[in-house]
This record gives C-alpha cells, structure tokens and sequence, in this order.
C-alpha cells in the first residue's frame, strides 16, 4: 500500500475512532454552540472528570477539539478544519460514479 494511502487510512481511522463513542459526540454537540469550559462539560454530562479529560484527550488528538487555559480552568472548542476534514472523508467514501452495482463473480469469487 502507498505510504500516502497508508496515512490517510490512518488519519481517517483516528477521526472516525475520535467520533465513535456517545459520550464523545455529546461533547461535539455541546461544543457547537461555542467554546464551553471543562466544568460545563463535565456539569452538562454527569461525567467524572477522569472520565471526561480521557474523551476530551481522544478528541484533541485527533484534531478535532482546541483547548485554551485561563487560570486553572480549561476552555474548550471545536477544530473547524477537522471537522471539514470528516466532512470530505465521508463524502469520499460515496460509491463512485459508473463503479459496479453489484459484486461480479469471476475467476476469484467462484
């Protein structure tokens, strides 16, 4: 495989890994109104901070959260460019135009 392919594989997977938990989406969901302090998120979920900081961790690694300190309280905010970046991966996984409709049996599915 193309080490190019390879890395988008890769980058796909951590985003679409970052987005595949409920816990982390109602993060996003919470977010999308504007940036919202940990203690809101954490308030708003019922989550124990340990619980939290992880989602929060999966979702900055992936690129998709931001976060900014004031004092001793962290802020966070959605990546908007990461979030395009979802965008175009899923578009790209839409069947291509004259691709077959269905599977072909040939020599190496018999």
């Amino acid at each position: 495989m193309p080490t190019a392919v390879a890395h988008d594989l890769d980058r796909a997977s951590q985003l679409f890994h970052a987005l595949s938990d409920p816990t982390r989406l109602a993060v996003m969901e919470m977010l999308r109104g504007g940036e919202r302090c940990v203690c809101e998120l954490q308030d708003e979920l019922g989550a124990a901070q340990s619980r939290l900081s992880f989602h929060l961790r999966v979702l900055k690694d992936a690129g998709l959260v931001t976060d900014r300190r004031d004092g001793r309280w962290a802020y966070y905010a959605i990546a908007s460019a990461a979030v395009a970046e979802v965008h175009d991966l899923a578009v790209s996984l839409e069947p291509r135009q004259g691709g077959l409709p269905t599977l072909r049996r040939g020599r190496c599915c018999t």
